[in-house]
């Protein structure tokens, strides 16, 4: 019993793997697509969303995975896109609250939350302020 309990957890894991490999392959095509067309106006996300991937993958991705937040970071604020602001910024706070940078963490997140004066019932704001409300205690 126990043996197949083990291969079945074992098969599921590596499904998950081969998953993440396939999302991140496929983010990967999509930069190239942006690089290649000029349509950048979900460039942000993309370099967000390769981070997160990276860090779901293996917390030893966390190097790689910063750098995808501050190119997300850079994009959305050379684009002026706070929406995509806000989500990088929560992602790389994350990142750093786990690295025991939490003063640091929260600081960058405040900034981009209190540039916002409406729009406090969407779920990004939420999610950064319920956030922020973790990082203060």
């Amino acid at each position: 019993m126990r043996s197949s309990v083990r291969k079945a957890a074992k098969r599921r894991k590596t499904r998950i793997n081969r998953s993440v490999e396939t999302k991140r392959g496929e983010l990967d095509e999509a930069l190239r697509l942006v690089d290649e067309t000029d349509e950048r106006w979900c460039e942000a996300e993309l370099y967000r969303l390769k981070g997160e991937s990276l860090l779901s993958q293996n917390l030893r991705n966390a190097e790689e995975a910063t750098q995808c937040f501050r190119n997300a970071l850079a994009t959305a604020r050379a684009q002026g896109a706070k929406a995509w602001e806000l989500r990088a910024t929560a992602s790389l706070a994350r990142l750093l609250n786990s690295q025991g940078r939490r003063t640091e963490a929260r600081e960058m997140l405040a900034d981009i939350y209190n540039w916002f004066t409406e729009g406090f019932d969407t779920a990004d704001l939420k999610d950064a302020r319920a956030l922020l409300d973790e990082l203060s205690v």
